[in-house]
């Protein structure tokens, strides 16, 4: 007895050791990604502009005058400038903790203005080096990251508290998804590498890791990788060849005109960055589907050990029609959202509505949403497939004694049992 309680014990732990074991490599791996890809791809590469004005976060100690002069530009209208003389402590910087005078300028020419300052606001300030404002020290805003700071502390914290061991795993893969694409895809952009490959590169990298270090390594977690992979895929196919039908230039906002005119002597391919934004930006989408259509038809197939490869398959694609619906409305609507007000401008500027659906920038918003959208139908059958021929190849795990409770016999009934009408019926309705 006592050795067939070590046997069963050893059982046990060999699956655990083996996921603890995954979780180790894959952090190393994506250690050295990150670390080794920036080392290649920074290398020499200047990515802030460090000989302008110098940047420094600091502390509203006192409020001071205000100056106000006045110009009448016409009869009617009257420009009208102040400026807020104010006491800051640096908090950053060589001059930390000097105490500076900055000021705070505001003009009648808009209707949007910077909140005045007060005593204890934390601000950024410039220094141009000279006094043509009425001081170094110029007000340049106030500092929001530290806010932000604190709301993704808040998300972190909710991570651990719901998500628990799933939740850190889910904090781990986040920061190297980060690091991946601001440290590693940026700079090789930036530094002139190809952006298709690299484009891919960032995806499967970002997929695989995610998946294994959230999921460990399993049967579940292949399926949903190659369903990431083949989704993926699709979106880079039909980026390309609409890139082409098109006739894209990737001028589509003052941004682009300026990426044309960087000092580095780089030249950026801004067709490139377009598939770079439609792949990326569909890439999440992918992986939820993926993984919902795979973990779906995993529990399936563990209480249905005889369900065959096409049941399973029509199964994931019944599942998908829930799914698709609620993802590709997720998709659109975020493109919409984070250009909403480029979006109102073009509507306001524009002549007409054919021409407003034929500006650059409104096609390749449309452009995002059907790739990503399409790429989304067609990950939920070939995900479907790919875990069809998975889980019905490969012996599933036993599945645990159902535990004790009220319900009467029958209703107790577990999956294993059911006869195949009764289980059709379970699975697919009548």
């Amino acid at each position: 007895m006592k050795n067939e309680s070590k046997t069963k014990k050893r059982v046990q732990y060999q699956p655990r050791f083996k996921q603890i074991l995954v979780w180790i490599i894959t952090v190393v791996l994506s250690t050295a990604y990150v670390v080794v890809g920036h080392g290649i791809f920074s290398n020499g590469l200047n990515i802030f502009n460090t000989e302008g004005a110098l940047v420094e976060k600091g502390r509203v100690q006192e409020i001071g005058e205000t100056v106000s002069e006045q110009y009448d530009l016409s009869e009617e209208i009257t420009y009208e400038n102040s400026a807020t003389y104010f006491t800051v402590s640096l908090t950053t910087g060589p001059e930390k903790g000097t105490v500076v005078t900055a000021v705070q300028t505001s003009d009648n020419y808009t209707d949007v203005h910077e909140e005045p300052v007060s005593a204890g606001d934390k601000v950024i300030l410039y220094n141009y080096g000279d006094e043509s404002m009425g001081s170094e020290w110029i007000f340049g805003g106030y500092a929001r990251f530290d806010t932000l700071l604190l709301l993704g502390i808040l998300f972190f914290v909710l991570l651990l508290v719901f998500g628990r061991v799933k939740g850190f795993n889910t904090i781990v893969s986040l920061t190297f998804t980060v690091l991946a694409i601001f440290t590693v895809f940026i700079p090789s952009i930036l530094s002139g590498y190809n952006i298709y490959l690299m484009s891919l590169v960032t995806c499967i990298f970002t997929i695989a890791m995610t998946l294994l270090i959230t999921n460990g390594a399993s049967t579940k977690s292949i399926a949903t990788i190659l369903g990431c992979i083949f989704g993926v895929a699709v979106a880079a196919g039909l980026s390309i060849v609409f890139e082409k039908l098109l006739r894209l230039t990737g001028m589509l906002d003052e941004h682009s005109i300026y990426l044309t005119y960087l000092d580095s002597g780089v030249s950026i391919d801004l067709v490139a960055l377009i598939y770079a934004m439609i792949v990326i930006g569909a890439m999440g989408a992918v992986m939820d589907v993926a993984m919902d259509i795979s973990s779906s038809l995993y529990e399936i197939r563990l209480h249905a050990r005889d369900i065959g490869f096409a049941r399973l398959v029509k199964s994931g694609i019944r599942i998908g029609r829930d799914v698709m619906g609620t993802m590709a409305n997720t998709l659109v609507l975020a493109y919409i959202g984070s250009s909403l007000a480029s979006i109102l401008l073009l509507i306001t500027y524009s002549a007409s509505l054919r021409e407003l659906l034929n500006r650059e920038s409104i096609v390749v918003e449309i452009l995002q949403a059907l790739v990503g959208s399409t790429a989304i139908l067609l990950t939920i059958p070939l995900t479907a497939v790919v875990c069809g021929i998975i889980y019905t190849q490969k012996p599933m795990p036993d599945t645990p004694a159902p535990k004790t409770s009220h319900r009467t016999e029958e209703e107790m009934k577990p999956i294993s049992a059911m006869t195949e009408e009764e289980r059709q019926a379970y699975f697919f309705g009548d």
